[in-house]
């Protein structure tokens, strides 16, 4: 299971209260089992969740452990700045990167946090499990998306020499949560992403991302943003693309076609890398003396939030 903080509860998931009995626990798995079955029409992302959640609390000494963690567990949200225990070491040279990755939002969840707990500066551990799980699901939110732009901000720095990254780009001064998460310059192209985190399986619509945690019209938001950047640069992007954590897509990329005249593509986190090398599909490439351009056209008109 996902370990965002928007993510489910092993109970959640079965529809359940926390002091089911055994034999509740049971007959609720069966029951989601079959509601969310891929032959029986239902979601097969879903249907994975359910196994996984029975896992959890499905036998009497799994679930013993899994109610300890969910009371004390150790701090689930990295400190910024700082690399996954599990990822590995890179000595190839980096992207040039500008911006701070998920800085605003994180400074936005500890004020939120702090004002939610009524602490002021005394407030406890903002980023232990137990706290992020008793917040609100805005504050949730925020940290959620925090995490999301520093994970994909992690992956495109390992792109090499041959790629620049400004991150937190403001597309309106009046407003910091308008604003492109990255922007991406690479010999494949110019490309504006949203890191995304809604905590759950996602479907796609009509060019729209779509689910019961997704709030409003994401792409139609980041393809405005896109947009807005290219006129206060005067540069030609080559598409978006939409971030989203492995477990929550089905396919490592997804294209969702034109939108009011920009590519936009979906791609989960371990396929961005491969995305960004390769360009999405029907895109145009940046190249040569363009490519020097772009990025100092960029580097003039480019803000920060």
């Amino acid at each position: 299971m996902s370990d965002s903080p928007l993510s489910a509860s092993a109970y959640e998931i079965l529809g359940i209260p926390a002091d089911a009995t055994p034999e509740v626990v049971r007959r609720a798995y069966r029951s989601r089992l079959r509601e969310t079955h891929p032959d029986t029409g239902g979601d097969a992302a879903l249907f994975i969740q359910v196994q996984q959640a029975w896992a959890l609390i499905g036998e009497p000494v799994a679930r013993a452990a899994y109610d300890r963690t969910a009371r004390t567990g150790a701090p689930v949200v990295p400190e910024p700045g700082t690399r996954r225990p599990d990822a590995p070491a890179s000595t190839r040279p980096r992207a040039r990167a500008y911006g701070q990755p998920g800085g605003w939002r994180r400074e936005r969840y500890l004020v939120l946090a702090r004002e939610w707990a009524g602490r002021g500066a005394d407030l406890p551990d903002p980023y232990a499990a137990a706290f992020v799980r008793s917040a609100p699901r805005e504050l949730r939110r925020m940290l959620a998306d925090a995490l999301a732009e520093e994970e994909t901000a992690r992956i495109v720095a390992d792109l090499g020499m041959g790629y620049t990254v400004w991150h937190d780009v403001s597309t309106d001064p009046s407003d910091p949560e308008e604003k492109l998460d990255h922007v991406v310059l690479g010999p494949s192209g110019l490309y504006g992403l949203l890191s995304e985190d809604f905590g759950g399986p996602v479907g796609f619509r009509r060019g729209e991302i779509t689910g019961p945690n997704v709030d409003g019209a994401p792409v139609t938001r980041l393809v405005s943003r896109v947009r807005a950047t290219a006129r206060a640069a005067r540069v030609r992007f080559s598409g978006a693309i939409v971030v989203l954590p492995d477990d929550d897509v089905a396919d490592a990329f997804a294209d969702l076609g034109a939108v009011r005249g920009v590519r936009v593509a979906v791609s989960s986190r371990s396929g961005l890398s491969t995305v960004l090398r390769r360009g999405v599909p029907g895109a145009r490439e940046v190249g040569g003396t363009e490519l020097f351009d772009v990025r100092t056209r960029l580097q003039q008109r480019v803000t920060f939030v």
